[in-house]
């Protein structure tokens, strides 16, 4: 009993020992407190006893790291993969475990000398077991590529190995599936039609066996290590995917100095790996991430980021390069691509990339789709700019159609065909839109309307300037009927008329019609004014002056048949609607006057003499008129 009591009391003193850290100063309270409590144990003989337990506690720690320096030693210096063999591995792991959870539990008592000496030792061992499991992480890493690059396929999704952009002209071709050498490390491509997939980026097993390996690295302080290396591999793969792709490393530089047709090929291709890249990679990495990371979200977020970072800013630069580069009219068809591409995937930024560390790459892509929206604007602006500074020199032949109208106005129409995106770009800047003198309502137009029918404005101000470059006033009005024609027909015909308006349609098809008056009062007035008699003029004088008027008529009629032969009406209802407008103005009046003629009796017995066209004559030659030059309509409408 006494023994029993006596071992008791040398457990408490131990614990308090413990507990007090047992510095020199408490150990000497300590063992006075004892002493002065039962004189049966001295000073000298507490101390002997808790001396002879620690010699006990550090020969037992110096047994485990022994123990554990044997065992984890093997596999840190086998030549070969310790995941090839499950045993291996499990054994290995309970190592690790063992020594990590030694370290832990013995690190309080560190203040011992000896016990730190060991706890160094340990260290060191900890330190050589996650550098042997941060190689063979990576090395699994690499072999579950491999593997899964041949299988062609794993579990119930489409393999990373199995990735690459459809394309329509180009076959599926066995050598663009990387499984042809030994140089193709990384899982490449075979066609896909379908974004709405995530894929395996690695075997289920290996998957598992690299979650076992995070979670001893973080455990033993080696996170960052383990993210750095899981980063490095998986960014390999995402570039090699991107490059599969087609997707080019492009500066800023590369892309402003590039040629137009190839900067459009490129495009298509940037689209192409953009939507493979936000709907299937990174969903499909995050998703890796997370479950080689399970229990460390801070990890898995940190090791995403840094996974997609380069991949992310790749296909963001290319995008600002498109945005901050020229603002020629002919790209705004592309530049609109990519602005609906980036827009289309803005969903996909925010639930991807949706943890602290990726909120630059969602917030990047936010700006960049702004100043694609910017470059639009500035692209319409220099539309604008184009239509204005469209110098009225040289007159269109015939009066035809001019180029800067068939231009704009085929512009206006494909550009509607993305009036969605448009009405987006241009609400953002609805403030400062320009005032419109002929927009009556803008209050009640979308920004997009008033955009529109202010390049309207100009182009009609525009043309206006060139009609005045005609001499002749008829060909002045016939040039302003075909641009005028042809712009009502291409609004009423597309998604402008929509925009601009019935009223819009109405008012410049009045126009056009005006246009038509102004032409028959300029071309034909002065000769129908030759077929007018005044019926209280003298029968010998009415005889002297009809004669001389049919005269000044066949010249009148021949000068304006002549000049108007090779003038131009680019549309065929037009031009027929124009001909039977002339026929009834100036057939009935001049078989009327042809009949005059025949009657009166001086005129009448050489009336064959006098009269050169009979009513036929006169309808075949307005038939002729407006064939354009050489006989053809050179104003055809496109």
């Amino acid at each position: 009993m006494a023994e029993n009591g006596e071992e008791k009391w040398l457990a408490v003193a131990r614990h308090i020992a413990k507990t007090l850290g047992r510095n020199d100063t408490m150990a000497d309270d300590i063992l006075q407190i004892f002493s002065n409590f039962d004189g049966r144990f001295s000073r000298e003989k507490l101390s002997e006893k808790i001396g002879d337990d620690d010699s006990s506690a550090c020969a037992a720690l110096e047994h485990v790291i022994k123990s554990l320096e044997r065992q984890i030693s093997q596999y840190v210096a086998a030549d070969h993969p310790i995941w090839l063999d499950s045993a291996d591995s499990s054994a290995f792991l309970e190592a690790v475990d063992e020594l990590i959870a030694t370290v832990k539990d013995w690190s309080p008592m560190g203040g011992d000398k000896t016990i730190a000496a060991c706890l160094l030792r340990a260290d060191d061992l900890v330190q050589q077991a996650m550098f042997r499991i941060v190689d063979e992480f990576r090395s699994l890493m690499e072999r579950g590529g491999e593997s899964l690059e041949l299988s062609r396929g794993y579990g119930n999704g489409e393999s990373a190995g199995n990735l690459s952009c459809d394309s329509e002209d180009e076959e599926e071709d066995d050598t663009d599936v990387g499984v042809n050498g030994v140089e193709d490390q990384i899982p490449t491509a075979r066609p896909i039609g379908d974004y709405d997939i995530v894929i395996d980026a690695l075997p289920s097993g290996i998957i598992n066996d690299l979650q076992e390996m995070a979670k001893r690295m973080v455990a033993a302080g080696f996170g960052k290590e383990c993210s750095h290396v899981y980063s490095s591999c998986r960014r390999e793969f995402l570039e090699e995917s991107l490059s599969r792709l087609g997707l080019k490393k492009l500066s800023i530089e590369d892309v402003h100095k590039m040629p137009w047709q190839d900067l459009e090929d490129e495009i298509e291709r940037w689209i192409k790996a953009a939507n493979v890249s936000l709907r299937i990679l990174y969903p499909s990495e995050r998703r890796l991430c997370d479950r080689v990371f399970a229990g460390f979200s801070s990890a898995a977020d940190l090791s995403f980021m840094e996974v997609c970072r380069g991949s992310t800013i790749q296909l963001l630069n290319f995008a600002d390069a498109v945005a901050i580069g020229s603002r020629s009219p002919e790209r705004l068809f592309k530049i609109l691509d990519v602005f609906e591409t980036l827009r289309d995937l803005l969903p996909e930024f925010e639930s991807v990339f949706s943890d602290q560390y990726c909120l630059f790459l969602r917030n990047e892509a936010v700006t960049i789709w702004k100043r694609l929206g910017e470059a639009i604007r500035g692209i319409f602006m220099e539309l604008e700019n184009l239509i204005s500074r469209d110098p009225a020199k040289v007159p269109v032949p015939g009066g035809g159609l001019h180029p800067i109208t068939r231009y704009v106005m085929n512009y206006l129409r494909a550009a509607c065909r993305s009036c969605q995106s448009l009405e987006q770009v241009f609400e953002e800047n609805a403030a400062a839109m320009p005032p419109l003198s002929k927009l009556e309502d803008r209050a009640s137009s979308s920004s997009l309307s008033v955009q529109m029918a202010w390049i309207m404005e100009l182009l009609e101000s525009n043309l206006e300037a060139k009609s005045k470059i005609y001499k002749d006033p008829a060909l002045c009005s016939v040039f302003m009927m075909n641009n005028g024609r042809y712009i009502v027909q291409k609004v009423r015909d597309s998604e402008l008329g929509s925009l601009l308006g019935d009223d819009w349609i109405r008012k410049h098809t009045a126009k056009v019609r005006q246009f038509h008056t102004n032409y028959q009062r300029s071309s034909w007035n002065k000769v129908l004014g030759l077929l007018k008699m005044d019926p209280s003029v003298a029968p010998n004088v009415a005889a002297r002056s009809m004669k001389e008027k049919l005269k000044l008529f066949n010249q009148n009629f021949e000068e304006i048949c002549k000049n108007q032969y090779t003038w131009i009406i680019f549309d065929e209802q037009l031009k027929e609607e124009l001909k039977i407008s002339i026929n009834k103005l100036l057939l009935p009046p001049y078989q009327s006057f042809i009949g005059r003629f025949q009657n009166v009796p001086e005129l009448g017995r050489n009336a064959e003499k006098h009269i050169k066209y009979d009513v036929e004559d006169i309808e075949g030659r307005i038939n002729e008129l407006f064939r354009g030059n050489g006989g053809s309509n050179g104003g055809g409408r496109k």
